[in-house]
């Protein structure tokens, strides 16, 4: 796992639930590689994949390949705190 991110954020640029998912995560400190939909067609083909093909954003994929879409920050940090064994 340490080549690849625990946490994964696809989101775009206008997308005020985007920008307060990353808001929050930045605050707590939380790592995460972000990738912008719009400017990256695999991604898009991703979140559409997952999302009865809908360009739903923010959607998050985690190391172990599961994903959730439109998570609260407080889900997206428990759950890299389970993937990484961080019990903060």
């Amino acid at each position: 796992m340490a080549d690849s991110p625990v946490v994964t954020l696809y989101t775009t640029t206008w997308c005020p639930f985007c920008s307060s998912l990353v808001d929050s995560l930045d605050r707590s400190g939380t790592g995460y590689t972000r990738i912008d939909v719009e400017e990256d067609a695999d991604a898009s083909a991703w979140v559409e994949s997952v999302n009865n093909g809908n360009r739903v954003v923010p959607t998050v994929r985690y190391a172990d390949g599961s994903y959730a879409t439109n998570p609260p920050a407080g889900q997206v940090r428990r759950r890299v705190a389970e993937l990484t064994g961080d019990a903060n």
